[in-house]
């Protein structure tokens, strides 16, 4: 039996801005080091917030073995009407789309990580073990979110070793400071800060 949509509530799209398709390289372009895979999920950071579209936050999903893209991920919080709009969050389900399977790392799929250029969040931390990803790439830090008013919500204090357990190989630190810099500008700049409430 195939699953319908409701036609009583409206239904969840999850969606790129329009700038995604003209920024973006060719298809069969190859990002062969893992900075040139951190500058591209910055520059998609950088470039949503210039076009006035979400929040400092980008992710790219890469074949692990090609080092071609699989599927990018820009922060549409604000504009989505959706607070898990996060940039990982939207670049698990448009790589789950276009490889058309819910477990990215299931049988017969290829070996994916996940390029973000910010530490995950307590909700994209929570949602990488199910995701099927084999390892996460990290930018900026935690603590770099959370210095310019970002609250990053509860996670544990070993997290890294909380993936590495479930065989996801985590890296921290790749281009940290071209990350931070796009909080902080974003920060300078009055961008919006968008936490939920704490009362």
């Amino acid at each position: 039996m195939s699953a319908q949509a409701s036609s009583r509530f409206p239904q969840l799209t999850v969606w790129l801005p329009a700038w995604v398709d003209e920024f973006l390289p060719d298809p069969d372009t190859v990002f062969p080091s893992v900075e040139d895979r951190m500058q591209l999920a910055i520059d998609l950071a950088r470039t949503n917030v210039e076009q006035g579209t979400g929040g400092p936050f980008g992710a790219a999903i890469f074949d692990m073995d090609s080092h071609k893209l699989i599927a990018p991920g820009v922060n549409v919080v604000v504009p989505s009407c959706w607070s898990g709009g996060h940039g990982e969050m939207v670049a698990y389900a448009i790589a789950q789309q276009v490889l058309q399977n819910h477990d990215l790392g299931g049988p017969g799929m290829p070996r994916l990580e996940l390029i973000t250029s910010t530490e995950p969040c307590s909700m994209c931390f929570g949602a990488t073990p199910w995701s099927g990803i084999r390892r996460l790439v990290c930018g900026a830090r935690d603590a770099d979110a959370r210095a310019i008013g970002f609250d990053e919500g509860p996670k544990l204090d070993d997290w890294v070793q909380a993936l590495e357990s479930r065989g996801i190989e985590v890296v921290q630190d790749i281009l940290r400071e071209q990350a931070s810099r796009v909080l902080q500008d974003y920060a300078a700049n009055n961008g919006v800060i968008y936490n939920g409430r704490n009362d």
